[in-house]
């Protein structure tokens, strides 16, 4: 097993963490930088003191390296995915992989030829709570899942410009936290075909009217899946939640029900609660330290290989689920 050389193109939050977690693990070499911020990038390259600031995207393409974690605005992320591949370097990237399921599926094109690794950060699969989850259904415990409720509220909202421009952003609060509960619906029911979809989306509390260029900050959607079941999704920025986020999967079964819940507030600390009539059991409890698990899993990867995953061509299952909310608001 080889150790890789990657570079790292944003230092934001987001970046720097994941950029922190793969240099703690060793699995890869943090070898470039890339930031038009030049106190992020100082910031990032304090946790890989080994790692070279580069001025430009295009001089991280020719600096040799095996892979690269892309930590950008969202208008960039499919662009940069796909001139990343065709110089040979592995990608994980930040979600979502594209503003759409067109820009999605180009990607994963580009990295089904040439070859290499291609993952995004859904980092929610990767915490304990998750896990424990999919053991549960794996046993058949919850018997048929016959409907879920999904809900991420985050009480702030993001605290950068781009984010409110559609342009840059694709969307608003479903394509920022919609997109993890959509993954993580069709990742635990094995990714069936979605079927009826119906959402309302809102600005302010005024519904959100065909062609307007404001990103909404409140989203209701409802769809069947075609297993039979049926699945309710909200997500929100700014809502009066009376803390600073509310995030839950529900899953209702024919034998027992499941809910992997957030803490008191926290957008890091989870729960998972095994239900059967009114009785309940608490089968996981923080702490657990799951931001950094999907970077580090993919930089283990490309350690051992770096080919292409077939699992990468489900990334535009989930796009086209947001792409579909999106329609029926309309």
């Amino acid at each position: 097993m080889t150790r890789p050389r990657i570079g790292f193109l944003g230092t934001g939050w987001i970046g720097r963490h994941r950029l922190s977690a793969i240099a703690q693990d060793g699995a890869a070499e943090i070898a470039a930088i890339v930031d038009p911020s030049e106190p992020c990038a100082r910031e990032a390259q304090a946790l890989a003191p080994e790692a070279a600031i580069l001025p430009s995207f295009e001089s991280l393409l020719s600096a040799g390296l095996d892979g690269v974690a892309i930590a950008t605005p969202s208008a960039l992320h499919a662009e940069q995915t796909v001139a990343a591949l065709e110089a040979g370097l592995a990608v994980f990237c930040q979600k979502p992989l594209g503003r759409n399921a067109a820009e999605a599926r180009a990607a994963v094109a580009a990295a089904e030829a040439a070859d290499r690794l291609l993952a995004v950060d859904f980092s929610y699969r990767l915490t304990a709570a998750a896990a424990a989850l999919v053991k549960l259904l794996d046993a058949g415990d919850l018997g048929e899942i016959f409907a879920a409720d999904l809900a991420f509220h985050n009480a702030y909202g993001p605290d950068k410009d781009w984010f409110y421009d559609r342009a840059q952003a694709g969307g608003g609060c479903v394509m920022d936290l919609g997109v993890h509960l959509a993954d993580l619906v069709l990742w635990l029911t094995g990714f069936p075909e979605v079927e009826r979809v119906a959402a309302r989306l809102f600005a302010g509390g005024t519904p959100l009217e065909a062609g307007s260029e404001r990103v909404e900050d409140y989203a209701a959607a409802q769809f069947d899946l075609a297993t039979g079941a049926s699945v309710q999704l909200a997500c929100s920025w700014r809502l009066h939640a009376g803390e600073d986020a509310r995030i839950a999967v529900h899953l209702h079964g024919t034998q027992g029900g499941v809910s992997l819940v957030n803490v008191a507030g926290s957008f890091y600390d989870f729960e998972l609660w095994h239900h059967r009539g009114t009785a309940r059991t608490r089968l996981v409890a923080p702490p657990d330290d799951w931001g950094g698990r999907a970077a580090v899993g993919w930089a283990r990867q490309l350690a051992e290989g770096g080919g292409f995953d077939p699992a990468a061509r489900r990334l535009v299952d989930v796009a086209a689920l947001i792409d579909a909310i999106y329609a029926a608001a309309r």
